[in-house]
């Protein structure tokens, strides 16, 4: 700066009062490292045979791709869903080296295999936790509907494919059969067998809840549903202040909630025509009435979060961590085979858990690629 902008006068010999500062930000030309190994190759001069020295134990094809550009791979396909040949485009766009799919296959099925053992802890894990969230949804595989099963909370993440959605999945999994905490579910009925505490997914009942009160116009709905907000902003106020359930509001709660069971039956009385007999000889039901008995049969597991501030209001943790295996569905449409959904399977549950503990997702898969998983406490 020579002269003053306001003056013209000049700045010269003006001593510096202060800096303003600004940065630019950015990434050096990317240019790609090779490494050459050379294996020293000798003729024994008393027998004549060739010996060969050994390759270290990764270096296996006479040109191949290191770790870091197959970790990027398998990062853009299995975290950000990007298919096969949109990734070889961006390696040769970007690196100018020409990444074939079945390259990047071998390395996810390699990775797959590494983390057979991150899997089985996983599942310790889950089964130790006090809660775990559980979901499915279906998916293709080989264009045929199959189901996708999760089992989570807050810290680990574990995914089945399976052609089938109940029991026979669910026994497959290996963790609601032998579980002894808390099962929190949207109430399908398999689930409902196993021998543990279940909690309700009120977000799905009080969906219910608001359709009968709109399409019904039935009271009881209407106040079950405000009850069970004021119940969650009640839990949620504990949990924030850190203080301990005051048992004697949790009885005026629970008081309120059978006072309302009792005017929903009031509003829905039992069916008594048995000329309008249903399926088996069953007087039909109301769905407002369907959904009455359900509040009525299951109290316990719909208030569970109300006694045990472990114990989520909703099942939010499973259905956010099967909504992106869902988006992947969305982009590629089906699994070509069992074996890739089941690759594809590991990978996310192992992405999604160090993610949930704050670890980085590139610096994981390279660590999974070498063989040594990035470990989980």
């Amino acid at each position: 700066m020579s002269c003053c902008k306001e003056c013209g006068h000049t700045l010269e010999n003006v001593e510096v009062e202060a800096y303003e500062k600004r940065q630019v930000f950015d990434i050096p030309p990317v240019n790609l490292i090779v490494t050459e190994h050379k294996s020293q190759i000798k003729t024994c001069p008393y027998c004549g045979k060739i010996n060969k020295a050994v390759f270290p134990e990764s270096v296996k094809y006479p040109v191949q791709y290191g770790p870091n550009i197959l970790a990027s791979a398998i990062y853009c396909k299995n975290h950000h869903f990007i298919p096969y040949e949109r990734i070889s485009e961006f390696f040769e766009d970007i690196m100018g080296i020409k990444i074939c799919p079945a390259t990047i296959i071998r390395a996810e099925r390699e990775c797959f295999q590494n983390l057979e053992e991150f899997e089985n802890v996983i599942r310790e894990k889950l089964l130790a936790s006090p809660v775990i969230n559980f979901d499915e949804t279906g998916m293709k595989i080989e264009g045929k509907r199959h189901w996708l099963h999760v089992a989570s909370n807050e810290k680990y993440t574990c995914y089945l494919p399976h052609s089938k959605r109940g029991a026979e999945a669910i026994d497959a999994m290996g963790i609601l059969p032998e579980f002894k905490g808390v099962a929190v579910h949207d109430g399908w009925k398999p689930y409902n067998v196993y021998d543990c505490d279940h909690a309700l997914c009120n977000a799905h009942l009080q969906r219910e809840l608001t359709g009968i009160e709109e399409n019904y116009k039935q009271q009881w709905a209407k106040e079950m549903n405000e009850l069970l907000t004021e119940m969650k902003k009640y839990t949620d106020e504990c949990k924030d202040q850190v203080k301990e359930l005051d048992f004697e509001q949790i009885k005026a709660l629970e008081e309120r909630f059978d006072a309302i069971i009792m005017k929903g039956i009031e509003e829905n009385p039992q069916s008594l025509n048995p000329e309008k007999q249903g399926k088996r000889g069953k007087n039909p039901k109301t769905k407002a009435r369907n959904l009455l008995d359900r509040f009525i049969e299951h109290k316990e597991k719909i208030l569970r979060f109300l006694k045990d501030l472990k114990v989520p209001f909703e099942n939010n943790q499973a259905e956010r961590d099967i909504r992106m295996m869902k988006l992947q569905q969305k982009i590629s449409g089906t699994f070509r085979t069992t074996q890739g959904a089941q690759a594809f399977c590991r990978m996310r549950a192992y992405i999604s858990t160090i993610r949930k503990n704050g670890l980085l997702v590139l610096e994981g898969i390279i660590a999974a690629l070498k063989g040594a998983p990035l470990t989980i406490t």
